[in-house]
């Protein structure tokens, strides 16, 4: 079992690598195959189609990206502090995985119709960071420090920040290294939730 779960991660990042350099339709499972060394038919084994292989992709993205963000949760510190921690975090990730980023923007958010075929669709698939986004947002606004306001403009001031400067800096438009910004971009997103 442990195995095949680690030969599953391993086309997948393979996978990401492949579609955040080419995208989704540029992308040929003979690609993923040859990146690492496998036939195009143990990919098939693990992976029925590559929209399977894009879905399971994102899915591992988020559940990363979740991970990460629910470990600050978990911690009894201010809000304050769980929001610059997870925007450190956030930033130090997107420098560590570059592919799993470029993957979010050139495949995920580019080519939806991938991704809604079924209820699993869109935000469904990013259920585990949405959810532990969602509590950081509930214990802010139980702590008084956020404002109580629709989830969904919450969410998008958090995630709609971090996002355009993670855009900034896989375009090289930003002078300095990303981090750099993680206190300017906590503090920005603090006063958007107050």
């Amino acid at each position: 079992m442990k195995r095949k779960i680690r030969k599953e991660a391993s086309i997948i990042t393979s996978a990401l690598d492949v579609f955040s350099k080419k995208g989704f339709y540029n992308t040929s499972i003979s690609d993923i195959a040859k990146n690492i060394n496998i036939s195009v038919g143990n990919i098939y084994n693990y992976f029925p189609s590559k929209k399977k292989l894009a879905r399971a992709s994102i899915s591992l993205v988020t559940k990363k990206l979740a991970s990460e963000l629910k470990e600050i949760n978990k911690q009894e510190i201010s809000t304050e502090d769980k929001i610059l921690k997870f925007v450190k975090r956030y930033f130090e990730f997107t420098q560590k995985h570059p592919e799993m980023i470029e993957y979010f923007f050139k495949v995920y958010l580019s080519n939806r119709e991938l991704f809604c075929e079924d209820e699993s669709c869109g935000f469904a698939l990013a259920k585990e960071f949405v959810d532990e986004v969602g509590i950081l947002i509930k214990n802010g606004i139980d702590n008084g420090d956020f404002r109580k306001q629709d989830f969904y403009v919450s969410f998008s001031c958090i995630t709609g920040i971090l996002g355009g400067m993670t855009f900034l800096n896989s375009e090289k438009v930003l002078n300095d290294d990303i981090t750099i910004y993680s206190k300017e971009i906590a503090y920005t997103i603090l006063n958007a939730l107050k």
